[in-house]
């Protein structure tokens, strides 16, 4: 070999093996120098190119390094090569040297699923390449990753396979976010089949909508009987109700209500509406138009029918169906408000309850009573016009409305027509049940402003209706009403009385006809009204029965009764003094009267014998059977039992000689027609023997004249009173009257 073997680059070597191959092959020519220029000439090309190629070693050098993919070269057999600092990084690991030496060089050891390798060279062997190959690796720490390998083989010119070059990229992210994405798609997919909800996504890009298989079970379709096209759903829709909802979405689509909200009625496949509630809200782009919405549809059905059952079991009685007081006063002050507008519009109201219902509830029962209200209120209704209204406000009290009557006398018609409808007998239970009702009417006016005021018009003229005999009707005058308001005026007033001790005891003599002596009074209450006067009972004892007021005057007339006796019988203990005192049917229904009665007897200290109590026939015979237990308790405690009233009432013969009564009081009715009427004179005669033979005495209320007197005589009467023998006294008198000799008391 030549001295140009020598040469310093290391394509020298090269250089000087063409010379030698030249010189070996060439005979040397006379013109070395020229040869010289051509290997210097070949030298300078072959460095240049040796230049350019450590150049773009090093180009490629710096990009392999700086690759954030990682980047490898394994063999065949799955031995490591080469890798980059990032296929370092993705594994966990410092440098590609540890990665090399700790995997142990062996690619396949990094791998979490046995097979994944195999798996690996089977693609490769099959195509040449990979791509996207998808698996899960374990890091220097242990912790898992996801990663995706692109590779390709290399062969060399002969085929044989050199070894796998390609790039790893870390989707581990990526994964988390598509098994996010998967869980809360799958989540979605349950919420919609589970869901009670049917939903619907409305494109307004393209105008297209879709509907959810629920909401097109809602209208009893199936998937492919609904379109996506609006119109399927509003043609479907009531229309009624189908306008409304059109604004309401595009109210939302303007940007002008914040949500769209609404409820409808839809019509169902099988042709019947079902009440839908429709929620739903827009997307709307950077400009605030709307280019989708969506939501939902839930069918409310059951829940109109309960909020239709609930508005009607608000409105109308859960007895008899008809309306009631709230719906009543409702229609009622709508004819007030038409009247105020057109003074030729009329109506009329008529307040009725059923007479002595209350003997029907006690007799057969309560569910007797129902079924003659329910019976009641049909044939009430069989009175009336369809554009008139009937209303039950509660127990037997029922209220009619008429609607624009063609006559001023018409409502007077229409109560003529339910008197004697009611007259009919009724079935109950197999009874064969009579009953009457009373009827008050109040017409409208323009005076009227507020239904309460007609109302209350229409029951003052009831009760004037029952206080002229029941079984009757009773126009509405402004006397009534006087009437009424001095009523509520004595009603406040006399609670206040009651406060302020303002009633006072008057005490009228009874006189014993044989022996001509008195033998006690009668206690008699008056109320000093400090505006009116003195007031008698007449004036207020039924507004203090209706109120319960009588009930602590009651209590107060017996006790003041009992103290002012006791204390005749210390100043005349020669003398007997027996003191009448009155019962009113609310005493007499108290449970505790016998406790009260025994506890005034004891705090006065008065005699039990001289104490009278009074009870009318009327209060006894209402309910027979417990007045007897109450009678025989209040004897028991050895006070005197009257009753008063005799005759004006219905008295059974069978209760009569039950009754532990010691005495009748003829009523003064009988004796003020007994001089002039041989009939009264005989009943007057009737009741003194029936008494006699009870065993009972008799005492005559209401002794005018002398005549009066002599015949009750003659009749065996034992004792008698009236304003012939003596007006009521003060106390005060009455006392004045026991220091007075018998002969003069009595004359």
């Amino acid at each position: 070999m030549t001295g140009f073997g020598l040469l310093k680059n290391p394509m020298h070597h090269l250089l000087a093996h063409q010379i030698d191959t030249c010189f070996a092959n060439s005979a040397v020519p006379n013109g070395l120098g020229s040869l010289i220029d051509r290997i210097d000439q070949t030298y300078h090309a072959q460095d240049a190119a040796i230049l350019e190629l450590e150049k773009t070693q090093r180009k490629f050098r710096a990009m392999f390094e700086s690759a954030t993919d990682g980047i490898f070269q394994t063999s065949a057999d799955g031995h490591y090569l080469a890798c980059n600092p990032a296929l370092a990084s993705i594994y966990g690991y410092e440098s590609p040297a540890e990665l090399m030496a700790s995997v142990g060089s062996v690619a396949r050891q990094l791998y979490v699923e046995p097979g994944t390798r195999e798996r690996f060279i089977r693609i490769m062997a099959s195509e040449g390449r990979i791509s996207g190959f998808e698996a899960r690796i374990y890091r220097k720490d242990g912790s898992i990753i996801w990663i995706t390998e692109t590779a390709r083989e290399v062969r060399d010119q002969a085929g044989a396979l050199q070894y796998y070059e390609g790039f790893v990229a870390d989707i581990t992210a990526r994964k988390a976010a598509e098994d996010a994405l998967r869980e809360s798609e799958e989540r979605y997919a349950l919420a919609m089949r589970g869901a009670n909800d049917g939903l619907w996504d409305w494109n307004l890009r393209t105008g297209l909508i879709h509907f959810s298989l629920r909401w097109k079970d809602m209208v009893g379709c199936t998937e492919g009987e609904i379109g996506t096209l609006p119109e399927e759903w509003f043609n479907r829709v009531h229309p009624d109700d189908v306008e409304a909802v059109k604004i309401a979405i595009a109210s939302h689509r303007e940007g002008t209500s914040e949500h769209f909200e609404i409820e409808y009625r839809m019509r169902h496949a099988d042709g019947f509406y079902r009440w839908m509630s429709a929620r739903g809200t827009a997307v709307r782009e950077a400009s605030g138009r709307a280019s989708r919405m969506a939501g939902s549809q839930s069918d409310i059905t059951a829940r109109k029918k309960s909020e239709a059952q609930l508005l009607r079991d608000a409105l109308h009685d859960g007895l008899t169906g008809l309306p009631n007081r709230v719906l009543f006063t409702d229609r009622l002050e709508r004819s007030i408000s038409r009247v105020s507008r057109d003074v030729g519009h009329r109506f009329a109201v008529l307040f009725l309850d059923l007479d002595r219902f209350k003997v029907i509830n006690d007799s057969l029962g309560h569910g007797a009573g129902d079924q003659l209200l329910i019976a009641f209120s049909k044939r009430l209704s069989d009175c009336l016009r369809p554009s008139d209204t009937v209303a039950r406000l509660g127990g037997d009290e029922f209220t009619v409305l008429l609607e624009d009557p063609r006559e001023p006398d018409d409502a007077a018609g229409v109560a003529e027509r339910i008197l004697s409808a009611s007259r009919a007998p009724f079935m109950l239970n197999g009874h064969e049940v009579f009953v009457s009702t009373s009827i008050g009417i109040a017409v409208g006016s323009t005076e009227y402003t507020r239904p309460e005021d007609v109302i209350r018009d229409a029951d003052t003229a009831l009760y004037r209706a029952k206080a002229l005999g029941k079984s009757r009707y009773q126009l509405f005058d402004a006397e009534m009403h006087l009437r009424a308001m001095a009523q509520m005026q004595i009603e406040n007033d006399l609670r206040r009385a009651i406060d302020r001790g303002e009633f006072e005891l008057y005490y009228q003599p009874i006189l014993n006809i044989k022996q001509h002596q008195i033998r006690g009074f009668e206690a008699l209450i008056r109320w000093r009204h400090p505006e009116r006067g003195l007031i008698q009972p007449s004036e207020f004892i039924s507004t203090a029965e209706e109120t319960g007021l009588i009930l602590p005057i009651g209590k107060w007339v017996l006790e003041e009764a009992c103290r002012q006796t006791a204390l005749w019988h210390a100043a005349f203990p020669n003398q007997r003094v027996d003191i009448n005192v009155n019962l009113s049917g609310r005493q007499f229904s108290q449970t505790d009267l016998i406790e009260q009665v025994t506890r005034v007897l004891r705090q006065t200290g008065l005699a039990p014998k001289h104490l009278i109590l009074e009870i009318t026939e009327s209060v006894v015979m209402d309910h027979p059977e417990t007045a007897i237990a109450m009678l025989h308790g209040l004897k028991s405690l050895g006070v005197q039992l009257h009753i008063d009233d005799f005759g004006t009432g219905y008295s059974s013969l069978a209760y009569l000689q039950r009754f532990p009564v010691d005495t009748m009081k003829i009523d003064r009715s009988f004796i003020n027609r007994m001089s002039h009427d041989s009939e009264n004179a005989e009943i007057v005669r009737t009741i003194i023997s029936l008494a006699h033979n009870l065993d009972m005495k008799v005492t005559a209320e209401g002794i005018e004249t002398a005549a009066q007197l002599e015949h009750l005589g003659s009749l065996d009467c034992e004792n008698a009173q009236g304003y012939f023998l003596s007006r009521p006294l003060t106390s005060s008198d009455a006392t004045n009257m026991l220091k007075l000799p018998l002969t003069e008391a009595a004359a």
